[in-house]
């Protein structure tokens, strides 16, 4: 309590609170005038009427448990006319004291009160010491999906907050906040952004450019990476001084059309660990389709492991008996050399062109169709908006302007002969919806779809999605990519690569024997050993305490690993 009057000092400081302040004492004073006069009246009643005299005390006493509704009933009128007082007092009291004052309080005084206290919660500056940390401008979809992954890596982070209010309830939901404005030099001094890991700019491209210029000015050195909405942006913030401007749409489209399954015949790079390479190639049209893994060949003819199949969204792990669906999609792990093999071996694989129809003409749409064109895939396109139909008709033919629920417009777009169909629009449960419907118009076509949200990952996969992709899980591997230092690879939505240590319980234990695929569905693709990566040759490669297993996986299955084996 002694920190108070120094609290209500503060709060009458500003403008508006000493307005409220204002409001709430007209309130009180109209109260203490109507008492008075409810005193008047009660004392005029039982006097002229009643033949009874009370003191102004009592009048007072009377006035406030009538109004209050208390109603003792110890001091009580006999006339009609008193009667008819006290119900007017009574009616005037729950008005003014049960409704107006408690309302005028609430407004006028706590609620300031307590925002006054929410925007104090939240700190100002980093502690003292502070390094190595991601500094991240807004709290967004992204940034959620991030905060956790960092939180479990044990990197440090901050998020900038304008409204002081809302830093106070980030800070009370745990979330590492600092109070203060994006675009503000003494923000990011307060940040120590001269020490820090790297700074996310992740508002719009305006914004962006200038946080990067103003955190030019407080450090020369630290890595910017910027989040972009146009490509068109992208020069003017690497200009502005970001070390990276990530136009993530433009990605988001180019990594779905990279899974349409459709064009040259050849293995994708998913991307490298050290010596090993991680890739994926349809199965369709090639000599392993439609053959069990034991007999299939790979291994002889190119040298490459196949780690896992994608069924319906899913990486599943492929054991010998595992049969090769000619609509599936492997995953193999091994050198640069053995899949330049690879990929000649499906050069001579012989392939019907194919077209690919997208649904939604907006930036992702147009990328996926500027990188279908690249690839020299013939596409085409089905939006609403007529607005666009100028530029995509330089990216697609044809171009039809329609809904995609509606069927002649489907048909008008060529689905029933397009080998794949990708869903490009912004709005999850649409997605779902035509995911579901192309499914059953089309039953063997392959359906790409974008997801906003990752809550709908499981939702459009059930609804028949071979492959789904988030611009949050993408944006938050492309920023952890970044932030350590190491290459993308992007294998889906909840498929990663994990370093595991190999406890004692496994130490010279031939790989097969340990059975931890089995047990927990992780495939292993290689060792390490410090900075030494060792691909998989076979299930004979012993384990050795101290080194880290590379394994693909799901987090359940690396928590599973832990149990199984810790």
């Amino acid at each position: 309590m002694k920190f108070l009057p120094a609290q209500l000092a503060g709060l009458m400081r500003h403008p508006e609170h000493r307005r409220n302040a204002k409001v709430l004492l007209r309130v009180l004073g109209a109260l203490v005038v109507v008492v008075a006069l409810y005193s008047v009246g009660f004392h005029f009643i039982m006097s002229a009427h009643e033949g009874r005299e009370y003191s102004w005390v009592t009048g007072v006493y009377w006035t406030l448990t009538v109004m209050s509704t208390l109603g003792f009933g110890d001091i009580t009128f006999n006339s009609d006319l008193g009667r008819l007082f006290s119900v007017g007092v009574l009616l005037s009291g729950v008005v003014m004291l049960l409704i107006v004052l408690p309302f005028t309080f609430i407004r006028h005084f706590y609620s300031p009160w307590l925002e006054a206290q929410l925007r104090r919660r939240a700190p100002r500056e980093v502690p003292e010491g502070t390094r190595d940390h991601v500094v991240l401008c807004r709290f967004d979809d992204l940034a959620r999906g991030l905060v956790p992954r960092l939180v479990e890596a044990g990197i440090p982070y901050y998020v900038i907050e304008p409204d002081p209010a809302v830093a106070g309830n980030l800070f009370g939901d745990g979330v590492s906040v600092i109070a203060g404005e994006v675009d503000s030099r003494e923000t990011y001094s307060r940040l120590a952004v001269e020490r820090a890991r790297i700074v996310v700019a992740n508002l719009d491209d305006a914004t962006n450019t200038n946080i990067t210029l103003t955190v030019r000015e407080v450090s020369a050195e630290v890595p910017i990476v910027a989040i972009v909405e146009d490509r068109d942006s992208v020069d003017l913030l690497l200009l502005s001084g970001a070390t990276s401007a990530v136009p993530m749409k433009d990605r988001l489209g180019q990594h779905l059309a990279s899974r349409t399954g459709v064009g040259h015949q050849r293995s994708r790079v998913l991307g490298h660990y050290g010596e090993i390479v991680l890739a994926e190639f349809p199965l369709k049209g090639t000599p392993f389709s439609g053959k069990r893994l034991r007999s299939c060949g790979l291994r002889e003819r190119t040298g490459l492991s196949l780690v896992g199949l994608w069924d319906h969204g899913h990486l599943v792990r492929g054991d010998p008996e595992t049969k090769l669906a000619p609509f599936g999609v492997a995953v193999v792990c091994g050198t640069d050399q053995q899949l330049a093999k690879l990929d000649a071996l499906l050069a001579k694989t012989a392939r019907a062109p194919g077209q690919v129809l997208v649904i939604g003409g907006g930036r992702v749409g147009q990328a996926v169709l500027r990188e279908l064109r690249t690839e020299k895939v013939e596409a085409a396109v089905l939006d609403s908006d007529s607005r666009l139909r100028r530029v995509l008709k330089e990216l697609a033919d044809p171009v039809v302007i329609g809904m995609a629920s509606d069927l002649e417009a489907l048909r008008k777009a060529g689905l029933e002969q397009s080998r794949g169909v990708v869903i490009t629009t912004h709005d999850d449960a649409t997605n779902i919806f035509l995911t579901s419907y192309v499914r059953k118009l089309v039953p063997e076509i392959h359906i790409v779809s974008r997801v906003t949200h990752e809550r709908n990952i499981e939702a459009i996969l059930r609804a028949g999605a071979d492959f789904v992709l988030s611009f949050t899980t993408l944006g938050v591997k492309k920023l952890l990519a970044f932030i350590s230092r190491q290459e993308l690879i992007l294998l889906g939505e909840d498929v990663d690569l994990f370093e595991l240590p190999i406890p004692a319980a496994l130490h010279d234990v031939p790989l097969a024997e340990s059975r931890i695929g089995a047990r927990t569905g992780l495939s292993v693709i290689g060792l390490r050993d410090g900075d030494q990566v060792t691909p998989i040759e076979d299930g004979a490669t012993r384990l050795v305490q101290g080194w880290s297993l590379l394994a693909l996986g799901t987090k359940e299955q690396c928590c599973r690993y832990r149990k199984e084996f810790a």
